[in-house]
């Protein structure tokens, strides 16, 4: 049984191909950088003060939704820079 032999340059040209792929792929995927601003940062603070406060006049300081803005509050200003 005779083996096809390969030529080199369709190996070099399926490596090129592969690795360009790849590499576009990986590039693609990526998230842009995105600095959070003091506006940003405090604006999502403010966002989730108000829900809680919502969710206290609604629902009671008890009650599932108070806890989950609660806990949305603190992730805000612990996440917040300055």
């Amino acid at each position: 049984m005779k083996l096809p032999s390969l030529r080199l340059s369709s190996i070099l040209t399926k490596t090129l191909a592969t690795i360009s792929l790849g590499g576009l792929l990986f590039l693609a995927g990526a998230p842009t950088a995105k600095a959070s601003t003091w506006e940003e940062c405090h604006r999502r603070v403010n966002y989730t003060e108000w829900r809680y406060h919502r969710a206290v006049e609604h629902f009671g300081p008890y009650s599932h939704e108070a806890r989950y803005w609660a806990h949305e509050r603190a992730e805000a200003v612990r996440h917040c820079p300055y």
